[in-house]
């Protein structure tokens, strides 16, 4: 469930007998369903007034709602003052059936700072006046993630002599750094059993990147990704690669990107196929390496997948968030099949504007543009139908991770990756029989790339 309360009072800070106002308004999410005779746990998102301390700050935290089973409805919020110190809030309603009315609405709770130490106490009050808005609030929680989540569900079904891959790439806002997680399930030609296995790694806005490897493991039972210690779900990453762990939630609310168009994924009409299932997704939750812990909070980055029998000849990839739910996506490659090897890089566009997909049918465009592969940097250029785009990709040395691939065959390839690679983006549109420039991005360290190779 999901409602919103707001409760208010006074404060008396320690070794004062001032009482001072104190008011907080926060939105409760529920991540069971209500149950009266149980215990349910949700998580809180609002703000909080603090008079003398805090005055509409962020408050997060959360709540546990046991009235019957523990006879107690507990709040725990965190929030920054006004002197820039961390705070925090524990209140207790102690559920008395005899005297319902009071203990229901009746909230005190003490205040302490970052070290413990309490600041002050608080009694604070729900209004019987607001009880019409807060039921009117009061609706089923939607699943974030659903949107595109069907699109995360394991492909392989026991085929030999196939790949499947699930990665997430995304940026922290507050630190600068970019995150790489690679899963993938390689099933050997030689009908040997598959394996679970991948890599993660972590791109710091000062420093060398450092990257680890999990696996090999069996792969675990299960619709999704699953193989030792290292999970995909829905909305949730969680695992563990050397001396490097994470747990994450998405939360994403655009639609798929269908890179090689819809067909090319659901049919597997291609050697292989890539979609971007999650373009607009945001990262909160933890990531840890031996010298930092990050905590992030709706980082922006995608999660995306591939399907196919290997890795191509010759690639390069570009995931640009563009800003406001823009997103330009790229896969320019060579196959590995008899009489492709020698052909050109075939790239595949799709440039999201305003909620809206161009080319409509990369397959059908992808011979109207030109990808040059190189290193560090890489280029894709051409029209179709009224749109010109040009794109310049560029992969600082000092920003990359080279990680060696494996095919289901056994045959070997590299990949160069950047999380903080940059990029320029320059489109144009036909009016009168000329090109006339229309949009114009510049990224700075925040460009997701990668180019591809055979050794």
């Amino acid at each position: 469930m999901r409602f919103t309360e707001t409760m208010s009072g006074t404060w008396q800070r320690s070794g004062s007998e001032e009482m001072l106002p104190m008011t907080f308004t926060v939105r409760v999410e529920t991540s069971g369903r209500m149950r009266a005779f149980g215990t349910v746990a949700g998580k809180l998102d609002g703000t909080i007034s603090v008079e003398g301390l805090a005055s509409d700050a962020v408050a997060k935290g959360s709540i546990e709602m046991s009235p019957i089973e523990h006879r107690r409805i507990r709040y725990l919020l965190d929030f920054d003052g006004h002197d820039g110190r961390a705070y925090h809030f524990d209140g207790w309603k102690s559920i008395d059936w005899l005297h319902a009315r009071k203990s229901w609405t009746t909230l005190p709770g003490t205040i302490t700072d970052a070290s413990g130490d309490v600041v002050g106490v608080a009694t604070l009050y729900f209004a019987v006046g607001d009880l019409p808005k807060f039921l009117t609030s009061m609706r089923p929680a939607q699943r974030r993630v659903s949107r595109g989540s069907e699109l995360e569900r394991r492909r392989w079904h026991g085929e030999p002599g196939r790949l499947e891959v699930w990665y997430q790439t995304f940026n922290d806002p507050s630190t600068g750094a970019g995150f790489w997680l690679h899963h993938e399930v390689v099933s050997p030609t030689s009908g040997e059993p598959a394996e679970g296995r991948g890599w993660v790694a972590v791109f710091p806005a000062v420093g060398a990147p450092v990257w680890e490897r999990f696996g090999p493991d069996p792969v675990s039972p299960g619709e999704y990704f699953g193989a030792g210690d290292v999970a995909v779900d829905p909305g949730r990453l969680v695992g563990k690669a050397s001396d490097i762990s994470w747990d994450l939630a998405i939360e994403n609310r655009a639609a798929p990107i269908y890179t090689f168009s819809r067909l090319a994924w659901k049919r597997e009409v291609l050697p292989a196929a890539q979609i971007v299932s999650a373009p607009a997704a945001r990262f909160s939750g933890r990531v840890a390496t031996p010298e930092v812990t990050y905590e992030l909070s709706g980082a922006p980055g995608a999660c995306a997948r591939i399907y196919g029998h290997g890795n191509a000849e010759r690639w390069a990839w570009l995931h640009a968030d563009l800003g406001d739910g823009d997103v330009l996506e790229i896969v320019a490659a060579v196959g590995r099949r008899r009489g492709l090897k020698s052909l050109r890089p075939l790239p595949l566009v799709q440039l999201r504007l305003a909620g809206r997909d161009w080319p409509r049918t990369p397959l059908v465009a992808a011979s109207k543009f030109r990808a040059d592969i190189a290193l560090p940097e890489w280029k894709v250029k051409g029209s179709f139908g009224d749109r010109r785009i040009e794109v310049t990709v560029r992969l600082p040395e000092d920003r990359c991770v080279t990680i060696p691939y494996s095919d289901p065959d056994g045959s070997t390839a590299t990949c160069v990756n950047s999380e903080r690679a940059d990029a320029v983006v320059e489109t144009w549109r036909r009016q009168d029989k000329a090109w006339v420039a229309e949009r114009r991005w510049e990224l700075a360290g925040t460009a997701h790339a990668e180019v591809g190779s055979r050794p």
